[in-house]
């Protein structure tokens, strides 16, 4: 420990990680981070005082807490697995902490690994927008022995508005597929409503005033319409559809392996690959309204 504050390892400044980054070094935490090519990002993250590691073994060795913000399980894998990787330079006093939002049966196995080495491997995914990593108000949900969670807590608290103790190791990532599977129902739900209404010639704007003001309205409803209607926005709600195709993946399998029925899981995951087969994997949620636009041959944006 450096002073009163853990020295942290960070891995992934992207849309996310940038703010968290940002957040750990401004309030006193030494910070060092793990560039890939796009080393576009770190330009403030470096001038504020963090350093950079060759590799993430070097990365591990000389930090208490690695925090890892990048995509998935695949990624997560690479990261730890590989030569130069984490698992390499484990030891009794590191933690890693796993913000990603992963496949439940990976991040076990991931966490058996690190055990062996005396190490451990929280889950701490993350809710909210880049826009709330930048202000530091995320939500996190943690799974963690309640010691690891009582002296992670306040490096949470350095990035997050919410830091939730949801369940000991692996129930982070399990709630955080279940949070994902009824935020993308809502965002699919939303958007076949847009294509029914514009098919019917039934308004828009009488539905969104309609929606808002009764029980059925959501944060994930105005983030798509509201903003939609504004403007045409469809970047309210900054999540790609690939990333989502992904996350609904990882919650069918979770389902199945558990099993409990995933009707709706399994509509809405096929409603999110017939987006991205439609060519929209790399924008926002919103535009599920730019596929159903082609999908029934109406004009809503």
């Amino acid at each position: 420990m450096n002073g009163d504050k853990p020295r942290i390892g960070f891995i992934g400044l992207g849309l996310m990680g940038h703010g968290i980054a940002k957040n750990l070094v401004s309030k006193g935490y030494q910070l060092t981070v793990l560039l890939h090519r796009n080393r576009g990002s770190a330009h403030d993250i470096l001038a504020a005082g963090a350093k950079e590691a060759p590799s993430g073994a070097a990365l591990a060795r000389t930090s208490d807490i690695v925090i890892l913000c990048v995509t998935g399980s695949p990624q997560i894998e690479e990261i730890v697995y590989r030569d130069d990787g984490l698992l390499g330079a484990a030891r009794d006093t590191l933690i890693v902490v796993d913000t990603s939002t992963a496949e439940p049966s990976s991040t076990a196995r991931i966490r058996e690994d690190f055990a062996n080495k005396g190490a451990k491997y929280v889950d701490a995914p993350l809710a909210r927008t880049p826009k709330e990593a930048e202000e530091g108000r995320l939500n996190t949900m943690v799974g963690a022995e309640d010691d690891t969670f009582a002296r992670l807590k306040p490096v949470f608290a350095a990035y997050c508005e919410n830091v939730i103790h949801v369940g000991p190791p692996g129930h982070g990532h399990m709630l955080k597929l279940v949070n994902n599977f009824i935020a993308q129902a809502i965002a699919t739900a939303t958007a076949e409503a847009c294509a029914a209404c514009a098919k019917s010639g039934v308004s828009i704007k009488k539905l969104h005033e309609i929606i808002s003001a009764g029980g059925v309205n959501s944060g994930i409803f105005q983030m798509m319409v509201g903003k939609m209607l504004e403007s045409g926005d469809l970047s309210g709600l900054k999540f790609t559809l690939a990333n989502a195709m992904k996350d609904l993946r990882y919650y069918t399998h979770f389902a199945e392996s558990l099993p409990v029925p995933a009707i709706v899981g399994e509509a809405v995951h096929q409603s999110l690959v017939t987006a991205n087969l439609l060519g929209f994997g790399e924008k926002y949620v919103a535009s599920l309204i730019e596929a159903q636009e082609k999908l029934a041959g109406v004009k809503i944006v």
